[in-house]
């Protein structure tokens, strides 16, 4: 588990600003497992989805899409993650990328 402190020059950035919005939160929390014998998968990824469970009452519901696994929530999670920008990069995303060719990624579609 990882914990990000947040603060200083992150704070003083508009959420509007740049894609990435909540920065107002003072921390930020990486939970992560790992192993090698595939065997092990479903055990590892259960104990994984239970810690954020256990830890989700402490959360604001934001998320940052960066940390390896987020894609496994899928396109719920984009809203919570950009939140009230989340529309201003879909129109971005139509503007600069109407076929997605950038979508190898937790991918925004050009078409909410």
């Amino acid at each position: 588990m990882e914990i990000w402190h947040h603060g200083g020059a992150i704070v003083h950035v508009a959420p509007e600003a740049i894609a990435f919005w909540r920065r107002h939160v003072p921390f930020m929390v990486s939970l992560a497992a790992t192993w090698i014998d595939p065997a092990d998968t479903e055990r590892c990824v259960a104990w994984a989805r239970a810690g954020w469970d256990a830890l989700r009452p402490a959360s604001d519901g934001g998320v940052y899409v960066n940390f390896p696994g987020a894609a496994d929530e899928g396109a719920t999670l984009l809203r919570g993650a950009y939140s009230g920008n989340y529309d201003r990069l879909v129109a971005v995303k139509r503007r600069y990328d109407p076929g997605n060719l950038f979508r190898m990624n937790l991918n925004i579609p050009p078409e909410s």
